[in-house]
């Protein structure tokens, strides 16, 4: 079972659509405690999460995707899930979020996951909207028997800057070459939308399903 998580974001529901395209049973995570374990051990002790899997998926400002996480315990529950080496896959914030900090929340803290920051593209024609190229680093899971350079759909308006680069696994071209999808052991995130991707899209979920 795939556990996606619900902040209040919207796009959730072509989240779900992709998955029940792909016949992947998902649902939305009905609190953190679902992520630890908490609710599903008597006596205060934790038990196994009832997800194999986690999706994060989402849009809007960094700051208040982050204090949302905070004030409902998700922020926590997300950072252990993925110290774990749990699988995980953050979508569009769901990537940015992983990172240190933003441009877009000066003095906000993001999960910390990923070495590294957030930055504005350069230049006053933002946000990027639409579909553009994504060019796969060899051995990547998550573009496993995609064409080279496939398009996915993108709106943002910020990229994601790794301090080390070894977590890159795709690359896009918008104002300058930025990185645009990671892989780490079970965690993966991606700037781009596969679920509104088309057959590419599905093809990229799919893969990280069956990893």
């Amino acid at each position: 079972m795939i556990g996606v998580i619900n902040y209040g974001a919207g796009n959730l529901g072509s989240v779900m659509n992709a998955f029940k395209r792909l016949g992947v049973p998902a649902r939305f995570a009905a609190g953190p405690e679902e992520l630890t374990g908490a609710g599903n051990a008597g006596g205060g002790n934790r038990g196994a999460s009832p997800f194999e899997k986690i999706v994060f998926p989402g849009d809007g400002h960094f700051a208040a995707v982050m204090k949302a996480l905070e004030e409902t315990g998700y922020a926590e529950a997300l950072r252990e899930w993925i110290a774990a080496d749990k699988p995980f896959l953050g979508i569009c914030v769901g990537l940015q979020l992983l990172f240190d900090s933003s441009g877009e929340a000066e003095g906000v803290k993001g999960l910390g996951v990923i070495p590294g920051t957030v930055k504005r593209f350069p230049g006053r024609k933002v946000p990027q909207i639409g579909w553009n190229q994504t060019a796969a680093r060899p051995g990547s899971r998550l573009f496993r028997g995609l064409p080279e350079n496939s398009f996915f759909y993108y709106i943002h308006s910020y990229y994601a800057e790794p301090r080390d680069n070894a977590v890159t696994a795709g690359e896009t071209e918008y104002r300058l070459r930025y990185c645009s999808a990671v892989e780490r052991g079970g965690l993966a995130a991606v700037q781009f939308h596969p679920e509104k991707s088309g057959e590419a899209g599905l093809r990229l979920l799919e893969n990280w399903v069956r990893a």
